[in-house]
């Protein structure tokens, strides 16, 4: 299929570009400059276009996100939190409607480009504290899509990772040569990746359950840990 890849430059989205690559006819990547902090990770989306020979569109909808309101990661005085996903703390990390925005944009885009499908890198992680990343959203914004193109286009919404963990995509990765030092994670977006916040400790978590060695540099690579097993004593408390 003609596939259109939205692609961050974070690991989960160019493991899927690679995956499309090897597996369907990969028509081009899309990325999103939505004023986020860590928009230096569109840089590793371009550079995993050119690897893969492809044409890469940036859309900037940063005046969009400015209206989102109430995330860390787009508003500079709300700060970061660092922790595991599965915490309380992590809300603050949503961006509203973001996924559902970009969808929408991509489906447009797709349909004028003769796109048969448009490919987004959800996963099992993200189900925690991202609502449009769970399959019933999946599934609902399909239907929603079959009738927005009728008559128009046929376009299949693919998340192949939707019911996947982080663990597996990685493992995914290191099947196909995703070079993982070329993607971009953390949500701080210094220089390097700081270790502490949700996407950093998830990234580590996830090299170590997949058994593959981690070539990323962070600032603090120990703390992913402490952080795990913080969520995991209070997981087992709920219970």
């Amino acid at each position: 299929m003609k596939t259109l890849v939205i692609c961050s430059g974070g690991l989960d989205s160019v493991t899927l570009a690679h995956k499309v690559a090897a597996e369907h006819e990969l028509l081009a990547l899309l990325s999103f400059d939505y004023g986020q902090r860590h928009k230096k990770e569109i840089t590793f989306a371009k550079d995993c276009a050119t690897r893969l020979g492809t044409e890469h569109l940036v859309l900037d909808i940063s005046a969009i996100g400015a209206l989102l309101s109430g995330s860390a990661l787009t508003e500079g005085d709300i700060a970061v939190p660092d922790g595991h996903y599965a915490e309380e703390t992590m809300k603050i990390t949503v961006v509203p409607n973001r996924n559902a925005i970009m969808l929408a944009i991509a489906y447009g885009i797709a349909a004028a480009k003769g796109a048969e499908a448009v490919a987004a890198a959800v996963h099992g992680g993200d189900h925690f504290i991202y609502p449009d990343c769970r399959p019933p959203f999946i599934k609902a914004f399909q239907t929603m899509q079959n009738h927005a193109l009728e008559g128009l286009a046929t376009i299949t919404l693919s998340t192949p990772f939707v019911n996947r963990s982080k663990a597996e995509i990685v493992a995914a990765g290191r099947d196909l040569g995703v070079p993982f030092a070329e993607t971009w994670s953390c949500y701080k977006g210094g220089e390097r990746h700081c270790g502490r916040c949700g996407t950093c400790v998830e990234r580590q978590e996830a090299f170590a359950v997949a058994g593959v060695a981690d070539p990323t540099s962070y600032e603090d690579s120990g703390y992913w840990q402490t952080a795990v097993a913080r969520a995991s004593k209070a997981s087992r408390t709920e219970v």
